[in-house]
């Protein structure tokens, strides 16, 4: 029941970046859900967490090697999160990023592990010490699309983007997702990879890395739960020999943004059971925290997203929901809502020149905006919803059946 198309794009190699997929067995004996990622030597590395209070054993361990040492390997399972496990959960993510550092011949502290799937149960750590052998084997830089399957649970289809820019030396940007439900990242269950081959300073990574997070992930929501797995990683191998500093920052940033924009929204276009792909639109707030507190509460409001997989044009439950968002001092009669461009509401009431039959055609789309302009700013945000659909809670309903 997803939107849009469900085709990959070209995922270019990224050189000095090796993914290797395999089946350890974990979900099925013919799903693939283990993936090894091997990092070139002399690398930067960037990498942002969930911020739930609840978050897994592998981020806990990512966050205290990343403070040590740059990252030589990452290993990715699925099936389960590894998440609410306690003390074994911090000792199965230690197991598996032993046993890999053995075959790669690194120190532990350079092997990062991520985790999605099932949260409180314990990680099937024979299965996946058994399965590493070979995804380590099939490490290769053109193994991004093997490894876009390997990483995904709920998720109906591989999600990648790729980009290359730069005249002379070309830069390449590559990158992979997954997240399907449990979707309000904020630093779903969400995971991002993304490599470039561009030459960069760990300074500069981190700055872009969270810039884009800020644009992309961090403005998408399929049901407003943040998961206790979120991580997105940010690899410059070097490899292009380009160098990217504060000059030539800005167009560097403008390629990564578009990378991780295309990853965000695919998985609102993947989101479980949806069948809209809908752009929240904020205009004239005050100031963006204005514009985002409106935009999460229209985007999260279960009455709105049902009307969305309806296809029906309530638009009450749109004011009803910028009315309770929390604006201070909000003069309801300078609010103005478009549906696909179709005027609904102005003035504190329906527009006079709306019609149901103009509002009904524009909710038949797969891609729907809604607009909201206060008339009290200068400030606009955006963030990416889908609607809320009864496939929905089938399948959370059923998620451990």
């Amino acid at each position: 029941m997803a939107t849009g198309t469900s085709e990959l794009p070209e995922l270019h190699p990224v050189l000095g970046f090796k993914l290797g997929t395999t089946s350890a067995g974990i979900k099925s004996a013919d799903r693939p859900d283990l993936v090894v990622m091997e990092i070139a030597e002399g690398s930067s590395v960037a990498a942002l967490f969930t911020k739930n209070a609840f978050c897994a054993a592998p981020v806990t361990v990512c966050k205290e090697r990343l403070a040590r040492c740059t990252p030589r390997y990452l290993v990715t399972n699925t099936g389960n999160a590894n998440a609410g496990t306690g003390e074994q959960g911090l000792l199965d993510a230690t197991q598996t990023c032993s046993a890999l550092a053995t075959l790669a011949g690194v120190e532990i502290n350079t092997i990062l592990p991520f985790s999605t799937g099932v949260i409180g149960e314990l990680l099937p750590i024979d299965k996946l010490l058994a399965g590493l052998p070979d995804a380590f084997e099939q490490l290769s830089e053109s193994g991004w699309t093997d490894a876009a399957q390997g990483i995904l649970t709920t998720d109906t289809r591989a999600k990648g983007s790729s980009t290359q820019f730069g005249s002379d030396k070309p830069v390449t940007i590559t990158g992979i997702a997954k997240g399907s439900g449990m979707i309000k990242p904020n630093m779903a269950t969400m995971l991002a990879y993304v490599a470039t081959d561009a030459v960069i300073n760990e300074e500069l990574l981190h700055r872009a890395l969270t810039l884009a997070t800020e644009k992309s992930f961090n403005r998408i929501t399929v049901d407003s739960d943040t998961s206790t797995n979120d991580s997105v990683v940010l690899v410059a191998t070097g490899a292009s020999g380009v160098i990217i500093d504060e000059e030539s920052f800005d167009s560097f940033l403008e390629n990564l943004c578009q990378v991780f924009t295309d990853l965000a929204q695919a998985i609102i276009r993947d989101a479980e059971g949806s069948t809209k792909f809908v752009s929240v639109v904020v205009d004239t707030a005050i100031n963006q925290s204005e514009a985002l507190k409106v935009a999460y509460t229209i985007a999260e409001s279960p009455l709105v997203k049902t009307a969305l997989s309806a296809s029906d044009p309530n638009w009450g439950r749109i004011l009803a929901a910028i009315g309770r968002s929390g604006i201070e001092d909000l003069d309801v009669n300078d609010v103005q809502v478009l549906l696909n461009s179709v005027l609904i509401a102005d003035h504190g009431a329906r527009a006079p020149s709306y019609s149901e039959e103009a509002g009904q055609a524009a909710m038949q789309p797969e891609d729907i905006e809604i607009r909201v302009c206060l008339n009290r700013g200068d400030a606009s945000e955006i963030v990416w919803t889908s609607d809320l659909t009864h496939e929905y809670v089938r399948i959370n309903a059923e998620y451990r059946t």
